[in-house]
């Protein structure tokens, strides 16, 4: 019996290699979709590029709140308008230091970017760095899909496993599987695709591991791409892109899926 798997390339948009990259795995069949970074100054044009696409693929929005510019330009959130790193983020969030109506300004702006460009809701919702996890943003799915309407996908947590990187974002994740469930939420879970980039020859076992054991409603989440200028000035993840790149298109991979009476799930849930 053919078992099918679910794999998500995060950061379509973040940069034209990223996104060049992103585009032709789907080609290639070697993607279910990917999520978008909506914030940026090509959006536009690389919601061009993909807008063909949806429907075939899953295309969902990748929610920003760190490191990049922010939609919304200078706020509490983006005193210069960039989004803090992740370690400036979450606490002062969790404490209230920043109000929960500045965050949501952003996302609805990203959100509104996606819709105006694609001219339809994203098929699932996803975070950089995991920020979806975050209660003010879990708050926000809330509200802006309230129940009853055409809600999307969320990505879910990961198991928990050794590993000190699992570990945190279990953490950050605790309770988002059931509560967003019971708001009626489709949740993808678990969550895998989870190592230590700064080690790019781990990718391929990490990716074996998903093709011999993620179930169906499990979601590999990956960070394919091309390295170029753009991605160089907005990005410290970049190599190993080209490695996730190679792995993905690769003919051992497609050979290791065929042996494997595995398929990749196209875009329809």
């Amino acid at each position: 019996m053919t078992r099918r798997i679910r794999l998500i390339a995060d950061d379509y948009g973040l940069a034209p290699g990223v996104s060049a990259g992103i585009l032709d795995l789907l080609d290639r069949g070697r993607l279910t979709g990917t999520s978008c970074m909506t914030g940026f100054p090509e959006w536009a044009k690389e919601a061009e590029r993909i807008k063909p696409l949806c429907g075939r693929a899953a295309v969902g929005l990748h929610l920003t709140l760190t490191d990049q510019l922010a939609a919304t330009g200078r706020s509490a959130l983006a005193p210069e308008g960039r989004l803090p790193p992740l370690r400036a983020l979450a606490l002062p969030v969790l404490r209230g230091r920043i109000g929960d109506r500045h965050v949501h300004a952003e996302l609805d702006a990203q959100y509104g970017r996606f819709v105006e460009a694609l001219g339809r809701r994203p098929d699932f919702v996803d975070g950089h760095q995991h920020v979806h996890f975050l209660p003010v943003v879990r708050t926000w799915l809330r509200t802006r899909f309230p129940e009853g309407a055409d809600r999307p996908a969320l990505r879910g947590a990961p198991a928990l496993a050794a590993g000190s990187k699992v570990a945190a974002i279990a953490a950050l994740a605790a309770g988002f599987n059931r509560s967003m469930q019971r708001a009626g939420f489709i949740v993808f879970q678990p969550l895998a695709g989870i190592y230590d980039w700064r080690q790019p020859e781990k990718f391929a076992a990490v990716l074996q591991a998903a093709v011999e054991g993620l179930p169906e409603r499990g979601l590999f989440m990956c960070h394919p791409g091309h390295v170029d200028e753009t991605l160089r000035a907005r990005d410290t993840m970049q190599d190993v892109r080209e490695v996730e790149f190679a792995a993905l298109a690769s003919d051992e991979f497609g050979a290791g899926l065929a042996r494997a009476g595995v398929e990749i799930l196209d875009g329809k849930r």
